[in-house]
């Protein structure tokens, strides 16, 4: 793998308007912003490549975390988190792409200035959708975390019109206030108990939600 090659770790945290980013490379890494779950819109699954080193970061392979994130085989001690699926593109127009049970997602990078599209010296080179080999599983339902809001998490109001996905057990630095309790296509077919809506995706994109 060139050295050139980056990764940027995306902690995606999902609810309603919601965004918010983290780091980490494997040549160089960063985090990638949270959201509830869009379309796969502009990505493309890369194909299946179990193992160590045949593609970068290709579905099937392991990660190690500590400062930066780098391959690891998955069979090592030191790897930590699995490739569920691997895309191009971006993943804020496509991490909706990402399996249900993904935990982060790392975005890919290369130093390329010459074909830089935005003046930050790195050129997109897609997404990995990961999965920790063990807990905590934050895209799990109420693990607070993860690219999609699913019934069952949790959220909190972070300001007039949008809030933010938190641990349902209290363990994250946000008390829960509601917890998605179903999925359905309109708002009018929620339950009387609803007292909040939560944009979700998919073909149910109406969360609805009580409070705990």
């Amino acid at each position: 793998m060139p050295a050139s090659v980056a990764v940027l770790l995306t902690a995606v945290v999902t609810a309603v308007l919601c965004t918010g980013c983290q780091e980490a490379a494997g040549g160089r890494a960063a985090p990638g912003p949270r959201g509830s779950g869009g379309s796969a819109s502009g990505a493309s699954s890369a194909p299946a490549t179990p193992g160590y080193g045949a593609v970068f970061l290709g579905r099937g392979e392991c990660v190690s975390r500590g400062r930066e994130f780098h391959e690891a085989p998955c069979s090592s001690e030191k790897a930590t988190a699995l490739v569920l699926a691997r895309y191009d593109g971006l993943a804020s127009t496509g991490r909706g792409a990402c399996p249900q049970t993904t935990d982060f997602v790392l975005h890919i990078s290369e130093s390329l200035s010459a074909a830089d599209e935005d003046g930050d010296g790195e050129v997109s080179r897609g997404y990995a959708c990961m999965r920790n080999l063990e807990p905590p599983h934050p895209g799990d339902p109420g693990g607070g975390g993860g690219p999609h809001t699913v019934v069952g998490d949790c959220v909190y109001t972070a300001r007039k019109g949008q809030v933010k996905e938190t641990a349902c057990d209290g363990s994250g630095e946000h008390a829960p206030q509601y917890e998605v309790a179903s999925a359905v296509a309109r708002r009018a077919q929620c339950p009387p108990s609803t007292e909040l809506f939560v944009t979700l995706g998919g073909e149910r994109p109406v969360g609805c939600a009580r409070r705990v």
